[in-house]
């Protein structure tokens, strides 16, 4: 990939004020009507859970999950954005847990064991802007109880892109919200390099979606997948 960590998160800094406003209490129409129904169909989330939101944002999704009855540990990497969420999402103080954390460092992903493990895990249009992705898999699939669950949306790599590259792995800027202070990075990655990141860390892969912003409009911006844990001789040697 062209850019780094680094320039990633000062983008997201920079831009954490105006991503949390133009979310608001209830995420945009997109958020409402092209991912979470999916993604929530898929993490069927039950009474009890505790569910690792990865790159959480302002925690919209977090507190989502808590009025069904979900506990949840929520991360991001920019300190700007978890400092919003926790603002935001105060009434939720005893059910959700915000943290600091980078989705592409072992040991920061390390630091989110707790003394329960978590039942699942969501992350929420997230995958294309981490840099790298396999420390987190590995980490999720690490911090799963057995039989447990990942689903997770992103951006559709054949059908959304600016570039004219689809095979090799890239990054490039662009703007999701017209008027965001700066464009941030996105990390275009094939269909196959993403199912790949499954399976490689112990995945399989049980539930898929293709998800349409405009109803007349049938090119998917969005996929939905569920990763199932799958625990290995392999894995646990």
């Amino acid at each position: 990939m062209e850019h780094e960590v680094a320039d990633s998160r000062e983008a997201w800094e920079a831009n954490a004020v105006f991503w949390d406003a133009a979310m608001g209490d209830a995420s945009n129409a997109f958020h409402r009507q092209t991912v979470r129904p999916g993604v929530t169909d898929l993490l069927n989330p039950q009474p009890g859970d505790f569910v690792l939101d990865v790159a959480c944002g302002n925690g919209n999704y977090a507190a989502y999950l808590v009025e069904r009855g979900v506990n949840v540990l929520a991360f991001d990497f920019s300190p700007r954005m978890i400092e919003l969420a926790r603002c935001r999402q105060e009434r939720y103080t005893d059910r959700i847990e915000f943290v600091v954390a980078d989705a592409t460092d072992a040991d920061s992903l390390r630091s989110l064991a707790r003394a329960r493990p978590f039942t699942k895990a969501v992350s929420n249009m997230a995958i294309m802007d981490i840099a790298a992705i396999d420390n987190l898999f590995d980490a999720v699939h690490r911090l799963l109880v057995e039989d447990g669950i990942f689903v997770f949306a992103t951006q559709h790599p054949c059908f959304v892109t600016r570039t004219e590259r689809y095979s090799t792995p890239h990054s490039y800027r662009g703007e999701a919200i017209p008027g965001q202070p700066q464009e941030h990075l996105y990390f275009h990655r094939s269909l196959q390099d993403i199912f790949e990141a499954c399976f490689t860390h112990g995945f399989v892969i049980d539930g898929f979606r293709e998800s349409c912003f405009a109803a007349e409009r049938e090119i998917p911006a969005v996929i939905i997948v569920r990763a199932h844990k799958v625990v290995s001789e392999r894995r646990l040697r």
